[in-house]
This record gives C-alpha cells, sequence and structure tokens, in this order.
C-alpha cells in the first residue's frame, strides 16, 4: 500500500470514528448487525466453504500445468469447450459468490482468458441445481424455469462480452501466457485430475446445507456428508503425501496462503459494509429501511427491475436464501419481473465479492462485469414480468 493510501485510510477511519451519529439507535444497530453478519459468515462459509476453495486455487497454480489451462480456457482453445467447460466446472461446484472468488482468480493468474473465466466466476454461484429446484417448488415453475435458463445463458454471454470488450487487452495477456516455457508435470493429468476431484468433494460435501423444503436426494447427500466429505479428505491427503515431494507441499501452502491474503481482508470488510448497509438477510436491521427497498420492487417497470438487480448484486446471500427472502417480498406486493432480475443477479454478485474481483481484474473490468450482470438481469426480469405478471407462490 502506497503512502497516499495509508494516508487517506488513516482520514477516512479518524472521520468516521468522529462523525458516526453513535446515539442514533438505527446506526448502532446496524454496526452491530454489521459483525452479527460477519459472525454468521465466519460460522458458516470460511471452515467448510472458503478454506476447501483456497486449497484448490492453490493446487491449480502449483500442480495444473500452464498448458493445460490454456488448452481449455485460453485465447487458441475453441469457444465451445471453453465457455462449456467453464460453465459446466462452475456449475458443478455450486458454491456461492465468494467461495468461487479463490478458483477464479487461481484459474485466471494460471492464464485463463477473461471471457471463459468470468463465465466460471458468473456460472458457479448463479447455476446450482437444488436452487433451481427450491425456486421452482417455492416460487413457482416460471421463476424456475426462467431462473435457470436465464443464469446457464448468461454465463455464457457475459463471458463472450467480457471478452470482446477486453480483446486487444486479452491478446496481450495471451501472449504474454505463449512466451513463457512448457513446464514439465511431474504427474500425469490423470493424477492431478483425482487429487483435485478429491478436494473439489471436499469442498461440494462439506458446504452442503440442511434443505428446508421436503427434496429426498437433497436431504440424503446432507444426511450423509460428513462421511463422504472426511473421506474425501482422507484421500487427499493420502494423495499429498504420496505423490508430492516436500517442496511442492510447502509452495502448495504458500500459494494457497497468497490467495488468502489477498481475497479473505476483503470479504471481512464487504461483510462488515453490506451488513451496516443491508443487515442480514430478512432482517430489518440496516441503515438502509427494507420497506424502502419492498416499495420500490412492485410492478414491472424498467427501474423496479434495475433497482431489484443491483440490490441483488451489492447484498450478499448465502447459497439458498434468496428463495425464502423472495417468498416474503413476493408475498408483500414484489413485482415477478423484479424477483427474477434478483434472482439472476443476486447469487453472482455482492459488495464483498466485487472488492475481491477488483484486486483480481482492476477496477474497469470489475465495473463492466458488474454493470453486464445487472444490465441483463433488469432486461431479463422485466421481458419476464411482462409475459408472466403474476407468479404462484407457495404459502
Amino acid at each position: 500500500m502506497s503512502e497516499k493510501k495509508k494516508a487517506f485510510l488513516i482520514i477516512g477511519v479518524f472521520a468516521a470514528a468522529y462523525f458516526i451519529p453513535l446515539g442514533e439507535e438505527r446506526v448502532r444497530a446496524a454496526i452491530l448487525e454489521s459483525f452479527y453478519m460477519l459472525q454468521d459468515y465466519a460460522r458458516a462459509h470460511v471452515l467448510t466453504c472458503l478454506v476447501p476453495a483456497f486449497f484448490i486455487a492453490g493446487a491449480i497454480g502449483v500442480f495444473v500445468s500452464q498448458a493445460a489451462v490454456l488448452k481449455y480456457f485460453g485465447q487458441g482453445a475453441r469457444r465451445v469447450v471453453s465457455y462449456a467447460v467453464a460453465s459446466i466446472s462452475g456449475s458443478v461446484l455450486a458454491v456461492c459468490s465468494c467461495t468461487v472468488l479463490p478458483l477464479f482468480a487461481g484459474i485466471y493468474a494460471r492464464g485463463a482468458g477473461l471471457g471463459p473465466a468470468t463465465a466460471f466466476l458468473y456460472s458457479g454461484p448463479a447455476i446450482n441445481v437444488l436452487a433451481m429446484i427450491l425456486t421452482a417448488k417455492v416460487l413457482g415453475p416460471e421463476l424456475g424455469v426462467a431462473r435457470a435458463v436465464g443464469a446457464i445463458l448468461f454465463s455464457i454471454i457475459i463471458g463472450l462480452l467480457m471478452a470482446f470488450t477486453f480483446r486487444r487487452e486479452e491478446e496481450e495477456r495471451m501472449e504474454g501466457f505463449a512466451a513463457l516455457p512448457v513446464e514439465d508435470s511431474k504427474r500425469s493429468l490423470g493424477h492431478n485430475a483425482i487429487f483435485l476431484a478429491a478436494m473439489v468433494i471436499v469442498l461440494v460435501f462439506g458446504a452442503w446445507g440442511q434443505p428446508k423444503e421436503a427434496i429426498g436426494w437433497a436431504q440424503a447427500i446432507f444426511s450423509v456428508k460428513w462421511y463422504v466429505s472426511g473421506a474425501a479428505l482422507l484421500a487427499v491427503l493420502f494423495m499429498t503425501f504420496k505423490w508430492f515431494d516436500a517442496e511442492e507441499r510447502v509452495e502448495w501452502m504458500e500459494t494457497t496462503w497468497g490467495f488468502a491474503k489477498q481475497i479473505l481482508p476483503l470479504l471481512f470488510a464487504g461483510v462488515l459494509i453490506a451488513g451496516v448497509l443491508l443487515g442480514m438477510p430478512g432482517r430489518d436491521a440496516g441503515l438502509i429501511p427494507a420497506r424502502w427497498v419492498a416499495e420500490l420492487l412492485g410492478g414491472n417497470s424498467l427501474g423496479a427491475n434495475l433497482f431489484a438487480s443491483l440490490a441483488g448484486a451489492l447484498m450478499y446471500f448465502a447459497t439458498l436464501t434468496e428463495i425464502p427472502i423472495l417468498q416474503g417480498l413476493l408475498g408483500s406486493g414484489m413485482g415477478s419481473g423484479p424477483a427474477l432480475a434478483l434472482l439472476l443477479a443476486g447469487p453472482a454478485l455482492s459488495l464483498p465479492n466485487m472488492l475481491v474481483i477488483r484486486s483480481v481484474l482492476g477496477t474497469k473490468k470489475t465495473l463492466v462485469f458488474v454493470f453486464y450482470v445487472v444490465t441483463l438481469s433488469a432486461l431479463a426480469g422485466w421481458v419476464f414480468g411482462i409475459f408472466y405478471p403474476v407468479v404462484k407462490v407457495a404459502g
């Protein structure tokens, strides 16, 4: 951090401490709410979601050859292959908008093109099979199908738009990767694939939450999650000491720690800010009253859809929490179009998520990515609201 940034940080902290009206009950409640939200985030996501994701990102950075990443995600890869792999691999993980960040940073640093990388970044939290099923069950089949179709299409469209918008910068970046010497992998591609697959199993099953709706297969997975995750973890430990030497293990830990240092402080800061402004989802404790949000989401105007998309992009939704929140909002008069706009933008973006994306892509690319997600989500919601002004919500 430069001396100028340090000075602005010190001045900002001083100004906040000096001017925050702590005598106001709403302000005190919002500050306390931000720490409740941070605690909930730490308990629900860090150990079972982020920590495995950091280790996977570190493994990608050390054990996966750059040639393999460039083959499937680089500039020379066929678009059909690269975007299909990006969207499918993202949807298989079914992680939240924050957990996908270390994985995105890992493949991007390894040479993935901006288009496939951002397709993966969107698809991971947005294309969640269980979320699609619960959306159809609770919020109606129309919203469920529209969410599924929209999320799959958007992952590809947004990736293509990002690649086209920054095509010249990407060409220069890819030339830099092409100039690097080809690495000799100490293991076969199959060994690396099995190792990464075992870590993905630890992440997916360890983070699997208990479904609140009666979905048999989801409950069955939840009942065995720790057995499967524990067995996969033992397999990872066995392979780590069997297949990798001490130098590689040290490099893996250093790379993993590097991602954690880059991402965790920004995530925690973002969660605190989101908690102060909006409070935890479903609770009216932030500086922005929940009734303001509800009042602006009625009908199907472009403004209502844009507001829903932007609000969803700023809020933090843990996986599946957006469904009961929207159930309540729809019952309070929210339009079906804004509901879809929030479903398409909310899971894929959040304020903490944006701060980390900026540290990886820079301010300009991050703003363009957010613009595409918010705009496309708003337009999709507006069109959906024209054809389906009313949806049947479970009681």
